[in-house]
């Protein structure tokens, strides 16, 4: 797929659309129609996401031709062998890069952009339920944070122990329903809970719901 012409040409294609939006957002008329503005915006940064792996990508294979002619022709051992795990690595950093880019290549949902709701629930473990509902709020909460969105309490009830029954918040932001969307489900823990007093590992489960 990487080596292929069509791909090449393809994203030689994305490369120009990039620089045909950037210059786009600079125009006074664009940016007095909020509603294009917008659309423009999202589309240029979908494209410089892309952009930017296919430069670091691109950068690799540099890197890994200049590491496979060391490892292979340096008559200095402990060089050679420098080489040989330098190569390594580059090949490890170019597996990520290509399915990084494989990823950005995929249709996009329409909802990926959304704000959503979310909604925690206790499930089986009674008040060890509770406890865990509490400790997936706390790292969505702190996720929410450090990427900077904006969480609304809904509704909640808390859990006799601590933790909650149920709380229900709107999360708002950039991208928000692409990054929840797959957390939806049962999730489980096997941990001594807080409410036991004989060291026993308990099993408990939270449901988690993505709207």
């Amino acid at each position: 797929m990487f080596d292929e012409p069509r791909f090449h040409e393809k994203m030689a294609a994305l490369g120009r659309r990039h620089e045909e939006v950037t210059a786009l957002l600079g125009e006074p008329s664009v940016i007095s129609q909020r509603a294009e503005f917008g659309k423009l915006s999202r589309e240029h940064s979908e494209l410089d996401a892309l952009v930017t792996a296919w430069a670091a990508y691109q950068k690799l294979r540099a890197e890994l031709e200049a590491a496979r002619l060391m490892a292979g022709g340096e008559p200095d051992l402990e060089l050679r062998e420098l080489a040989r795990e330098e190569l390594r690595e580059l090949e490890g950093q170019r597996e990520v890069t290509e399915q990084a880019i494989k990823l950005l290549l995929l249709p996009k949902d329409p909802n990926d952009a959304k704000n959503t709701v979310l909604e925690i629930r206790g499930g089986t473990g009674g008040d060890e339920a509770a406890l865990f509902a509490g400790d997936l709020f706390r790292m969505y909460s702190r996720y929410a944070e450090r990427v900077g969105w904006k969480i609304d309490l809904l509704s909640s009830s808390p859990g006799a122990s601590g933790g909650w029954k149920e709380i229900i918040v709107l999360i708002e932001g950039k991208d928000v329903y692409s990054k929840l969307k797959f957390e939806s489900g049962v999730h489980r823990v096997q941990r001594v809970p807080a409410t036991e007093a004989q060291g026993r590992i308990h099993t408990s489960t939270a449901t988690v719901a993505v709207l």
